[in-house]
């Protein structure tokens, strides 16, 4: 396929206004601006990106952390105040590497360390998509952080210590249904990144990967996922997880709220078959007990 395209690609630069290159040239458009949307989705961007009442992918929405309150940025095509001036390569490496277009290192507030393991395709299918969408003027808000962390060196810093850039490999011993579903929840969902707790520092604590968080999102306490039957969701039915996913429906008939309201619009476009390997992906999770409480 991809040999197609280069091909294409070649003949509609000697031949400039030929029918088949339009033709071509915009069905591959059309299916990385599709991939993209699927991406944003999934990936929760727009919840994040876009603040309460406010232009979608504007920014501006706080996100409080112990170290102080973070602004989420502009991200909507406009090509000074969002980042419609940047390139592919710009973008992908704002996600795989945390490093802004003028070369500073951006703080995990922003998870490129779940990101990181996006694909190349994934990334640029995101990018193609997000500077199809509307641009917005409104200007990014200064971070309002300890004294400590008002340096970009603090999130240098922070990078050399806990940071382990690349993108997702598969693990052979696995199946690809399996493979799959690690991959929508290692890179796309970023799941570990609320449902596991994290350190003095602000990083995972790996050993309790997806076991829950007392300290979420505007403190919500965030539970345990793994297959704990006591403390996680070892006792929920496939089904029950299949609807966890399509509507935020709890086994007891409770639906999703708070944080977990905007995850599960995002999880709701899944595909059958990505949700499906979602399911085997966390079924498979080794059980951590550990109840998560006030």
């Amino acid at each position: 396929m991809m040999a197609v395209r280069r091909a294409l690609a070649a003949a509609c630069v000697l031949i400039v206004a030929s029918p088949l290159c339009v033709i071509a040239q915009t069905r591959i458009d059309d299916t990385l601006l599709t991939r993209g949307e699927y991406v944003l989705r999934v990936s929760g961007c727009s919840h994040c990106h876009t603040a309460d009442n406010g232009e979608r992918l504007a920014g501006g929405r706080a996100l409080e952390t112990p170290f102080g309150t973070f602004y989420t940025l502009n991200i909507t095509s406009h090509k000074t105040a969002g980042i419609g001036a940047w390139s592919a390569d710009e973008f992908a490496r704002a996600l795989h590497q945390g490093v802004a277009p003028d070369g500073s290192d951006y703080y995990p507030a922003f998870p490129y360390t779940s990101y990181t393991r996006m694909s190349a395709e994934d990334a640029r299918a995101l990018h193609t998509y997000i500077l199809s969408l509307p641009a917005s003027g409104q200007a990014n808000r200064d971070h309002e952080l300890a004294w400590f962390l008002q340096w970009r060196l603090a999130a240098w810093a922070w990078k050399w210590l806990f940071f382990n850039a690349g993108e997702f490999q598969a693990r052979p011993e696995r199946s690809e249904q399996w493979n799959r579903g690690a991959y929508i929840a290692e890179a796309m969902g970023h799941c570990g990144e609320c449902h596991t707790a994290r350190n003095l520092f602000g990083a995972l604590n790996t050993d309790m990967a997806y076991a829950g968080n007392a300290e979420g999102p505007k403190d919500e306490l965030v539970p345990n996922i793994t297959s704990h039957e006591a403390t996680g969701i070892g006792d929920w039915s496939r089904d029950d997880m299949e609807l966890f996913l399509k509507f935020g429906e709890y086994p007891d008939g409770e639906y999703a709220a708070g944080s977990m309201e905007p995850v599960i619009e995002g999880l709701s476009h899944l595909t059958a078959d990505d949700r499906d390997a979602l399911i085997v992906y966390l079924r498979a999770l080794p059980p951590i007990d550990n109840r998560v409480s006030d």
